[in-house]
């Protein structure tokens, strides 16, 4: 709307084809080149109707026309009925603004006419000029609330469009409506919302954070680069609020063990590995990677175990099993695509909780506005933003940005991203592009409030770039100061979650992976027999 507005402002006086109330016209020439059509008419110059522009101006006003209530209940088609009513009303208040601006701006240029002002009295154009800034005060105003409905309706319908995708919304002819139904107004009295309390029971993301459900431990997470692992060194970390261990055996096999030592509590991580064994640097008690103790410098030897978790190697990652079933014999394939090359493996600790981390990743709507410093530098903001997936599944595109994206269960985030024009990605798809990134991200549930995060980047071409010196000092610089323009973001959505704040209080079109992964999150830790949008082999 603003935007109309300000084109208008610069459109000619000839804009308007003379009536015959219209009986002369001539140009006069301004400063500085400018000419000014001076027009004069006995009807003091208000722009007749019935011109080239009246069809724009003589629609109906559409009104609402469904039937309502107060309360109604409407099924998901009725709801679609109305919005496209909300959608011709604001079409119809458009157009009544800009007839509206027109007309003020063919004022204006009557007040401002140079011939004009010989005729009139410096108090009498004061007044003229007094009359149309509140006439602009309340047309801004009245242009205004016309952004506000279109903003509404919009958002009203790309919600729907969002219940129907997911097959979220209630069928037509059910009979049992009360529980997952949705109640609209039009928008043609005040700007409302669409309440949906199906999505809003299942999206209600508040604080405090709740302790770790179970059942999301009964899955492989990967906690470190194999390339990080050496054989006489340690990587210590937190999984689920617990502190553990990794570490290689005597036959170079990775283990994880309790990052405590059982004779007095002594954090191992603080010590050493020798021979395989891991030895604490109090008393210089040495474990195996299976948690058992093998030596006990000093003492007599006791039968002493402390706690392992299944631990295996995988594509180039440690893997660690921290729930109470028994693990799955295959793990998820991280690797990047055939073609692509590993370029650089980061591990960051992160001082938010993950699932908020993960809703950030699967966003990517937020670019424009965020990553203005980084990646998005350059980046227009399209006019919508779309996340174009399979009715059931994890995984899609994004539209108008070339990049691929999935969830993978229980805490993975992979991406492809078509890079042929740097700062300019719309309007091309991945396959399109010539060149692209891959990344992967891990985000590890540390605790309640903390995220260790694992990075993986690669490319299909530059392959030299490997090779240059402190080459992944520059790459972890990069990740660094991107995560920095999101942390401060996330960080302040922790605070309010934690004082009790909704952060998915209105999800639009565009958070469609965002809500599936919070939808597949909250059939975990309801403990459902099947989970949504996946594969039952994924778990």
């Amino acid at each position: 709307m603003t935007a109309a507005a300000a084109a208008l402002s610069f459109l000619p006086t000839l804009l308007f084809r003379p009536s015959s109330k219209f009986y002369s016209k001539k140009n006069v020439s301004g400063r500085d080149g400018f000419r000014v059509l001076a027009v004069f008419g006995e009807g003091g110059g208000e722009l007749e109707k019935k011109n080239d522009w009246e069809a724009i101006f003589d629609v109906e006003n559409p009104g609402p026309r469904f039937p309502l209530s107060k309360g109604k209940v409407l099924d998901v088609y009725q709801a679609l009925e109305v919005v496209r009513y909300d959608i011709e009303y604001c079409d119809w208040r458009a157009r009544q603004d800009l007839l509206t601006i027109m007309l003020l701006h063919n004022k204006v240029v009557e007040v401002l006419n140079p011939l004009a002002r010989d005729f009139k009295s410096i108090e009498t154009m004061k007044k003229e000029l007094a009359e149309l800034q509140e006439e602009l005060i309340q047309t801004h105003k009245e242009v205004h609330l016309s952004e506000v409905r279109v903003s509404t309706a919009l958002d009203k319908l790309a919600h729907m469009e969002a219940l129907v995708n997911d097959r979220q919304a209630p069928d037509r002819s059910s009979s049992d409506s009360s529980t997952d139904c949705t109640s609209l107004t039009p928008s043609t009295s005040s700007p409302s919302y669409i309440e949906t309390k199906s999505n809003r029971r299942h999206l209600n993301v508040s604080g405090p954070v709740k302790p770790f459900h179970p059942s999301l431990k009964n899955f492989w997470y990967p906690v470190a680069f194999s390339n990080d692992l050496k054989d006489d060194t340690m990587i210590p970390l937190d999984c689920f609020e617990e502190p553990w261990v990794i570490f290689r055996g005597k036959d170079g096999n990775p283990g994880c063990v309790q990052n405590t030592c059982a004779h007095r509590a002594c954090p191992l991580h603080l010590g050493s590995v020798n021979e395989g064994r891991i030895q604490c640097p109090y008393h210089g008690w040495e474990y195996s990677t299976d948690g058992k103790c093998e030596k006990m410098p000093s003492t007599r030897m006791l039968n002493i175990r402390i706690r392992s978790l299944p631990c295996f190697e995988n594509d180039g990652m440690i893997w660690i099993w921290p729930g109470n079933e028994p693990p799955k014999a295959s793990f998820p394939s991280l690797l990047p695509p055939p073609g692509f090359k590993v370029h650089a493996e980061i591990v960051m600790e992160l001082p938010v909780e993950h699932g908020l981390l993960l809703d950030n990743l699967l966003d990517l709507a937020h670019a424009p506005f965020t990553h203005t410093s980084t990646f998005a530098k350059g980046w227009s903001v399209p006019s919508l933003v779309k996340f174009l997936t399979p009715a059931s599944g994890l995984q899609g595109y994004w539209d108008p940005y070339p990049i691929d994206m999935e969830f993978r269960p229980p805490c993975m985030v992979l991406s492809t991203i078509g890079i042929s024009k740097p700062g300019k990605l719309e309007g091309k798809s991945t396959k399109q592009c010539a060149t692209h990134l891959h990344q992967l991200h891990v985000c590890l549930p540390s605790s309640r409030q903390k995220t260790r995060l694992l990075y993986r980047m690669s490319l299909d071409f530059a392959p030299l770039l490997k090779h240059i010196p402190f080459m992944h000092i520059l790459w972890k610089h990069f990740a660094e100061k991107v995560l920095d323009e999101d942390l401060k973001l996330v960080l302040g959505q922790q605070e309010r979650m934690i004082n009790g704040e909704n952060i998915w209080n209105w999800p639009v079109a565009y958070d469609k992976l965002g809500v599936r992964y919070r939808l597949w999150r909250d059939a975990i830790e309801r403990g459902a027999k099947r989970l949504p949008f996946t594969n039952q082999s994924d778990r």
